[in-house]
């Protein structure tokens, strides 16, 4: 069902026709411009838009007053009139300038690809950090283009590009929204300190940490409430979660992980919401686990997959040990099935098949798991013992007079991590 924004005087629902150019410079990316496009349907529909056309341009680079060709503005002015469109989207980022020339030559709300995403962000905040990583995103990219938001902002009705930061905060004047910046950046570094202390807490528990990351709309918040029956929203939709949630998993021998589902990644996502949410992303630097969760199903899974790296590298996460679950593979044809990779690192699921979220606790701890080492614990020593559980496998416990004898599987990361506390009561008989 579509969604529609709501003002005083009328109901308006943003009816658009979606605009494609394919420059050279795009030619020579790779990146596929049908897959580009089919995208943005989704992050329109996300958005809550009908979607009634689709115009596609082939031009060596892109016009520097209109970025479409003239002749095409003219196609796209002839299309809306017909069909009832009040919006344009185009697939890539507009300069202020060619927004303020398209809406006066156009009579239509003109919507980039990156204000889009930035508005469905806007719709899907709820927690205090993410407000305000939200709002800091749009007004960072809405600052240099002021000038091109005349008609958006006095267009009646809301919807896309109008949700978040809000109509009285842009037509404010440069000075007061960077005011507005300057505050927001303050107030999400106090968040950042309170996010550092919880990171910091985790670690001096000894807490393993494994980070469910991936394309957006490819499963994992649906896999996080099947593996830990976490209560979070879930919907086929693209960013149906945006905040990051943790939950504690329990494995095979009793041992305890901190799971978290992070926000998910999409091509081209906007710089300014990248810079903004960097706190949020580098929980993943975290990590001492990595689940990359793929949407097997999806025609453009291996592009889906090197933005998923490219990110990860961005972060400086890449060179944590990582899982590929190929997720949905229910809904894959067997073709698709046998074009997936196998072998260690990866695994084919689906998140509502029990026996599959199974051999999930099963790799995630035969990765975490490492060397057997034996320890001798003074009976008074209950710290240790309570350390041993919480970052090893405790196979064996024996008593021996006043101590007592772990036989514990632990892997070397951890090790050294915690020697300072570990290394003088290794057993070495």
């Amino acid at each position: 069902m579509a969604i529609t924004t709501h003002d005083t005087e009328t109901d308006v629902q943003d009816r658009a026709i979606l605009v494609s150019l394919v420059t050279d410079k795009i030619k020579r990316t790779g990146i596929d411009p049908e897959l580009s496009l089919q995208e943005l349907v989704q992050l329109a529909e996300t958005a809550g838009v009908e979607v009634l056309d689709v115009l596609r341009q082939n031009k060596e680079t892109p016009d520097v007053r209109w970025f479409i060709g003239k002749g095409k503005v003219e196609e796209l002015r002839m299309a809306a009139d017909a069909l009832g469109a009040n919006t344009a989207i185009f697939d890539q980022e507009l300069s202020g300038a060619q927004v303020r020339n398209l809406e006066e030559a156009l009579d239509l709300k003109i919507i980039d690809r990156t204000q889009l995403i930035l508005d469905i962000f806007a719709g899907r905040a709820k927690t205090r950090e993410g407000i305000i990583q939200v709002e800091l995103a749009q007004l960072s990219y809405l600052l240099p283009r002021l000038s091109g938001q005349g008609k958006n902002l006095s267009r009646l009705g809301g919807g896309i590009g109008t949700r978040g930061p809000g109509e009285s905060k842009l037509e404010t004047d440069r000075r007061h929204i960077r005011d507005r910046i300057t505050e927001l950046k303050r107030q999400l570094d106090e968040v950042v300190k309170t996010r550092e202390l919880h990171r910091e807490r985790r670690r001096k528990a000894g807490a393993v940490q494994v980070a469910l990351v991936g394309y957006t709309n490819a499963g994992k918040s649906t896999l996080l409430k099947q593996l830990t029956d976490a209560d979070v929203y879930i919907e086929n939709q693209l960013f149906a979660t945006l905040d990051p949630t943790s939950r504690v998993l329990e494995l095979a021998g009793g041992k305890e992980v901190v799971l978290t589902d992070t926000v998910g990644f999409i091509q081209n996502l906007p710089h300014d919401l990248v810079a903004s949410f960097r706190a949020t992303l580098e929980e993943v630097n975290e990590a001492n686990l990595v689940l990359h969760v793929v949407d097997a199903s999806s025609p453009m899974r291996e592009e889906q997959m090197e933005v998923v790296h490219s990110i990860l590298q961005d972060l400086g996460a890449a060179g944590t040990p990582q899982i590929v679950l190929f997720n949905k593979i229910d809904l894959c044809q067997p073709e698709q099935l046998e074009m997936l990779p196998t072998g260690k690192g990866y695994l084919k699921i689906s998140a509502f098949n029990p026996e599959d979220l199974t051999r999930i606790t099963e790799i995630i701890a035969d990765e975490l798991a490492g060397d057997t080492l034996n320890f001798r614990i003074p009976g008074d020593r209950g710290d240790i013992s309570s350390l041993l559980y919480r970052v090893g496998e405790v196979l064996e416990t024996t008593y021996d007079e006043n101590d007592v004898l772990y036989n514990v599987r632990l892997n070397k990361e951890d090790y050294d991590k915690w020697s300072y506390k570990l290394a003088e009561f290794v057993d070495q008989q």
